[in-house]
């Protein structure tokens, strides 16, 4: 298929992945560049369905007893020189403000890049006894990170994202939240996203600088590569040691706490549209769509008057059983080309009223994906049929990527296998453990490892690189990631 003729169309998949996620990005009207290198702007249309997916987060985090807080961008450089895997780790992507107000600070500043730093300074204020545990903290908020290699929501020098903070008396405590943090994760991910995702524990090379255990959930795009859509970090004490969180336990002994993290950010809306979206454009799982149903009415002069009353109503109707509506009363472009750009927008369902749909009493529906083509649904039935459709769409969409994430995940044995599994999706292996093996295949194949599987199944045997003996017990997710 050829762009020449067609202003909508996009690069397709399987000529230039990249270049249809770069193009559909902006001519979806969901984000642009920014004049600063690697940020973005962020378009109405984009920030629509991250004010969706913030909604369903915010409710799921303070139904489990956090509170929403908000902390300072700037951070003085020394508090992350106190926890020097921390420091080392995020280096090469720290910003930092060497002046401010016409001369030279007496310390630099950095540029928020994760919040453990000064929200731990704060917590070892907050903190005096066993009383005050645990302590749970959110917040919503920006952060930076120095991209060399930026593409719009996966990796921008600024992105949105929420952060959750917590102190605990011990590592049980500690760890149990970790784990509903990454819960909370597949949840969004599976039934609000409809992108099915693998959760299990990062190794010790993918680790987050300063953590004990890293946790992710990783998402199959459409090209087969892997996405890591969301994290939990058990930082252990390493944290409370160099920030001296400390509580009084019920002797009055002086005990450190125990930390823990978890964030999602806006490059879950990258994922979003690698999991789902095709050669026309956006495909929305209806519950991140900020237009569920899309009504274009038909006709000129009075007959279009007549249809775009009609269509009010329908959307009236649809919203007062909760259904997010939009009615397309643009002038001077023509319905086709209204229904492409819609297709673009990734719009669930679109509703055309036109003369004749009007005197047999029905509104032509078309779904974003069908292989039913258009269908008439009479008028009286939309508002109990719409709700039932986007449901069935939510779940079809689903249930496609978990197919396609299995047909694209191999269990291999050998290093041949293994090289022509992770060029189209991932392999499932046994692995070592070692940094410098890891760091040897992604030399070789730009594959990483994603994470041990919970509750996979126990295997042993011996690396599919290095020979060496398993390390844990089960196999691993090996792929190409973003």
């Amino acid at each position: 298929m050829s762009k020449k003729g067609n202003e909508h169309a996009v690069t397709p998949q399987s000529e230039d992945f990249s270049a249809w996620y770069n193009e559909l990005v902006v001519r979806a009207e969901l984000a642009d560049r920014g004049p600063a290198k690697g940020t973005m702007v962020i378009r109405p249309y984009g920030y629509a369905i991250w004010e969706l997916l913030q909604k369903e987060l915010d409710t799921r985090i303070k139904a489990t007893g956090h509170q929403n807080a908000y902390f300072p961008l700037f951070i003085p450089e020394s508090y992350l020189t106190r926890e020097a895997d921390h420091v080392e780790g995020f280096a090469p992507e720290l910003a930092v403000v060497t002046h401010a107000g016409g001369k030279k600070l007496e310390e630099a500043l950095v540029v928020r890049p994760t919040s453990e730093t000064i929200i731990g300074e704060m917590f070892s204020k907050w903190i005096s006894s066993y009383r005050d545990l645990p302590l749970l903290i959110n917040q919503w908020a920006n952060v930076v990170r120095w991209e060399l290699r930026p593409r719009l929501f996966l990796r921008t020098t600024e992105f949105l994202w929420h952060e959750v903070h917590t102190a605990h008396a011990d590592e049980a405590d500690a760890m149990r939240e970790t784990m509903v943090g990454l819960a909370t994760y597949v949840d969004v991910a599976t039934n609000i996203a409809a992108m099915p995702v693998v959760s299990g524990e990062k190794t010790a090379g993918e680790r987050f600088a300063g953590a004990d255990k890293t946790f992710s959930i990783e998402g199959m795009m459409r090209d087969g590569r892997a996405l890591q859509a969301g994290t939990s970090h058990y930082l252990g004490t390493s944290f409370a040691k160099a920030f001296d969180i400390q509580y009084a336990d019920e002797t009055g002994g002086r005990t450190l706490c125990h930390t823990a993290s978890w964030g999602m950010s806006t490059r879950m809306i990258g994922g979003i549209i690698m999991t789902h979206g095709d050669d026309k454009g956006l495909v929305l799982p209806p519950r991140l769509a900020p237009y569920q149903v899309v009504i274009v009415p038909l006709g000129k002069a009075e007959l279009l008057e007549t249809t775009t009353a009609a269509a009010q109503q329908v959307a009236a109707e649809l919203r007062a059983v909760g259904v997010r509506v939009h009615v397309d009363l643009r002038v001077n472009l023509s319905p086709g080309f209204k229904y492409n750009d819609w297709e673009m927008k990734g719009v669930p369902v679109r509703l055309e009223i036109g003369g004749r749909d009007l005197e047999a009493g029905v509104a032509t529906m078309a779904l974003r994906i069908s292989e039913d083509g258009k269908l008439a649904v009479p008028l009286a039935e939309l508002v109990a049929k719409i709700p039932v459709v986007l449901e069935d769409f939510q779940e079809f969409l689903l249930a496609r990527a978990t197919a396609f994430r299995e047909e694209h995940t191999t269990p291999v044995d050998d290093w041949e296998a293994f090289v022509e599994a992770v060029t189209t999706g991932w392999a499932l292996v046994l692995h070592c453990g070692r940094p410098e093996c890891e760091d040897d295949i992604k030399e070789v194949t730009k594959a990483t490892p994603r994470n041990v599987p919970l509750g996979g199944k126990a295997e042993t045997g011996t690396c599919v690189r290095c020979g060496q003996p398993s390390a844990y017990g089960q196999r691993i997710i090996f792929g190409r990631a973003y």
